[in-house]
């Protein structure tokens, strides 16, 4: 771990897994089949969990490094540009090879700002762990991992175990690598969808991770209040109303801010959701990708200046 107070200096976190081409069009209403529509809008960024983590890491003030597996092509040659554009460091576990980039086809319906997404993901990804991964966990005051590329995941942790360094996970659904990740996880972010095997609703499904030893389980909800377990208490943070417009990475901000906020926030659980909770309503009320990041900055702005 870096030396220094946290406080004194720019957090450092790094992110592994999932990074994607989203090609994100807002439509007035999901189509009929065979049907062809014309979008209001379209953007063109970096996605994927962990990828767009950094990204809200990064906007938060903290030095972010992801850690995912692109490889040689132009795809990915977008996604790095995008990520540095908004202060993120690829390290690129694939460098030198020729793979598919995952590309994001994702649609946002005006009204409601709900988000439907098609991606190949990180299917059958067989990439190892780069060489320098132990050296970027030990320099690292907070690790996440969303279980994509499962042997760089489960590298990750091993490393973070070692230096007891704090390891996040982005648990949006359930992939066969989280079996090994859960033993070493400190905070488990988990979405309403995600179950472990014989779970049948999110309450087993925290109860099931409680009783394996994480120390912090947070369950989202959308809007409604986020749930949490700690250190035998539990409770809900109610979620700050915003108008929706836009929930396309909602999640991954809200991950990304937990993440940061855990490097800075020492009274509890509840804190670091507020204002995790926070940060994701900001996102889901402007449109696009990467506009939020500007309202973002602003926000903290004012809040120094109170």
């Amino acid at each position: 771990m870096r030396n220094g107070p946290v406080s004194e200096r720019a957090p450092v976190g790094v992110f592994v897994g999932l990074a994607t081409l989203d090609v994100i069009h807002r439509i007035a209403k999901a189509p009929a089949v065979n049907q062809k529509i014309t979008s209001t809008a379209q953007f063109v960024a970096a996605g994927g969990p962990a990828a767009n983590a950094a990204v809200t890491f990064a906007g938060l003030g903290g030095e972010a490094i992801l850690v995912t597996a692109l490889g040689d092509d132009p795809v990915a040659e977008l996604i790095r540009a995008d990520l540095a554009a908004y202060g993120v460091a690829v390290v690129d576990a694939a460098a030198g090879t020729t793979r598919k980039v995952p590309i994001s086809a994702v649609s946002v319906v005006e009204s409601t700002g709900d988000r439907s997404v098609v991606s190949l993901d990180a299917v059958n990804s067989d990439a190892s762990p780069p060489g320098d991964l132990g050296d970027l966990v030990a320099d690292a005051d907070v690790v996440l991992v969303d279980g994509h590329h499962p042997q760089i995941a489960s590298a990750a942790v091993r490393h973070t175990a070692a230096l007891a360094t704090t390891l996040v996970v982005d648990a949006g659904r359930w992939k066969p690598v989280m079996g090994d990740i859960i033993p070493y996880a400190m905070d488990m972010l988990c979405s309403n969808d995600f179950r472990i095997p014989g779970a049948d609703d999110p309450e087993s499904t925290a109860a099931a991770l409680v009783r394996s030893g994480v120390r912090n389980v947070v369950s989202t909800h959308g809007g409604e209040p986020v749930e949490w377990w700690s250190d035998g208490e539990s409770g809900s943070v109610p979620v700050q109303p915003v108008v929706v417009v836009d929930t396309l990475g909602a999640g991954d901000a809200f991950h990304g801010a937990y993440a940061y906020f855990s490097t800075q926030i020492d009274s509890g659980v509840s804190e670091r959701i507020d204002r995790a909770a926070r940060v994701a309503a900001v996102r889901c009320s402007v449109v696009g990708p990467r506009a939020w990041l500007s309202e973002l900055s602003v926000e903290l702005t004012q809040r120094r200046e109170r």
